[in-house]
């Protein structure tokens, strides 16, 4: 360490990242009380991004996800976290490395956070296998929360400038 400089902006990220996976966590133990949920943007040209190539064709550097009623299977990691997702009433399970997030927010509290992330164009995703529990048959209530979880990942394209979740001072 000698003769190095403390990098205190990459400190603060860590922690911050640390929080990201906190709230996670907790979303995938008790739900998301009340008007909770989350905007993830993450970078999708990522070492240990997993999600399926047409996801990857269609978002090939960065992608936006919300979690809010229609997710399943949230499973948080040490170093990265799993959703299955609605895409056009298809169930996929996403891998995403909390390193690989660019931006998370919760409108519901206006609170969010941006991190830097570098582009890594040497990445080359493998193919995801898409797994589908039971016998894959849709009930009338699979559809309906997959035509919600589809319109909430049609919402996804909009820009959510996180300035607006920042407190201003008087």
């Amino acid at each position: 360490m000698a003769g190095k400089l403390l990098d205190y902006n990459q400190m603060v990220e860590t922690a911050l990242r640390g929080a990201v996976r906190e709230a996670i966590k907790r979303a995938s133990e008790f739900g998301l009380p009340g008007n909770h949920h989350f905007y993830i943007t993450f970078r999708t040209d990522q070492e240990g991004i997993d999600i399926p190539e047409y996801l990857h064709e269609r978002y090939p550097e960065e992608m936006t996800i919300v979690l809010q009623h229609q997710y399943w299977g949230l499973e948080p990691g040490e170093d990265a976290f799993q959703v299955t997702l609605s895409f056009n009433k298809v169930p996929e399970r996403l891998v995403v490395p909390y390193a690989a997030i660019t931006a998370f927010a919760d409108p519901s509290v206006q609170f969010g956070l941006q991190f830097r992330v570098a582009p890594n164009p040497e990445f080359r995703p493998v193919a995801a296998v898409t797994e589908v529990a039971g016998d894959g048959a849709a009930t009338p209530a699979d559809e309906a929360a997959a035509d919600q979880a589809d319109g909430a990942e049609r919402k996804t394209g909009d820009v959510v400038a996180l300035d607006a979740f920042r407190k201003k001072k008087p």
